[in-house]
């Protein structure tokens, strides 16, 4: 294979591409550009309701590599994970698969879809990369009676997604875990004939400074569940996984609203009712960046 070299006088160009769209595409290599750095979310597990209780979805995984080679002028393929679909019987769907050139490459996997059925969960999506994080798994109906679990967190940069909240009838419905490494937070889980709060989402702009890039857990309720919060938010927490009005986001969910996992890869919540009030797993993403002195995590990957 020939490498490229980068003429040591040319001035290397700074630039991004986005893709929040899911299904395959393509992008081709700027004039100029000879690596690039690339983050990819799987989306979210899909939603499961039925009126004897139903567990969450996981949410998406993260991963992220820098310097692919690239060739100025070739096509390279991009991949966005769609979230997965809503259930009322057996299990939800399962995320899609976000990759940049190859599944072997760099790519976030989708998390697995919450299941009509106790003591079953979506499992957290996993990644491919020099880094990122699982998504948190969705909570579970621990009995055969009532209640739902919360949907998982989308996986971080530096650590997973938090888990969603199981039903725990005594003393009270679980909360959902906070992400770690950036990663969304868990939704917490709710009693009978109720909603659970669905998974965070997470950022493409890098895991930036502290732990307070980390998404919390939402709340569980003998009512309805409380989303988690997204991580790695450029304003951190603006957008979180339960939808309470069509202007904004909030972090209770609240009756003639969707539970909406948290973008990007949060994952969909159970609930213990089969009324439509859930919406589908979180998209995935993928994000390419490039330019000098520039690397994920947090190495200048915001908006140059």
């Amino acid at each position: 294979m020939t490498i490229q070299q980068v003429p040591f006088f040319q001035e290397q160009p700074v630039g991004q591409a986005l893709f929040t769209t899911p299904g395959t595409t393509s992008w081709v290599a700027p004039t100029g550009v000879y690596s690039v750095c690339v983050v990819c979310v799987g989306g979210g597990g899909g939603p499961a309701a039925n009126t004897s209780g139903a567990s969450g979805g996981g949410g998406g995984g993260l991963g992220w590599k820098n310097n692919i080679p690239v060739v100025p002028g070739q096509s390279y393929t991009v991949t966005v994970g769609a979230g997965g679909t809503r259930a009322t019987t057996g299990t939800a769907g399962a995320g899609g698969q976000s990759l940049f050139i190859s599944a072997a490459t760099v790519a976030g996997n989708g998390g697995g879809g919450g299941a009509c059925a106790s003591n079953t969960v979506g499992a957290g999506g996993t990644f491919v990369g020099d880094g990122g994080g699982n998504g948190g798994s969705g909570g579970s109906r621990n009995n055969t009676t009532a209640g739902a679990g919360g949907g998982g967190g989308a996986g971080g940069y530096a650590g997973a997604g938090g888990n969603g909240g199981g039903f725990n009838a005594t003393p009270a419905n679980a909360n959902g875990a906070a992400g770690a490494g950036g990663g969304g937070g868990g939704g917490g889980g709710c009693g009978s004939a109720d909603s659970a709060g669905s998974g965070g989402g997470v950022g493409l702009l890098g895991q930036g400074p502290g732990t307070g890039t980390d998404g919390a857990g939402g709340g569980g309720s003998t009512g309805d569940g409380a989303g988690g919060f997204g991580g790695s938010l450029e304003t951190p927490n603006i957008q979180n996984a339960s939808q309470v009005s069509a202007a904004g986001w909030g972090n209770v969910y609240g009756t003639g609203n969707l539970s909406r996992p948290g973008l990007y890869g949060g994952g969909g919540c159970g609930a213990d009712n089969t009324t439509v009030e859930q919406d589908a797993g979180g998209v995935g993403a993928v994000r390419i960046i490039w330019g000098p002195n520039r690397a994920f995590p947090s190495t200048n990957t915001g908006n140059l």
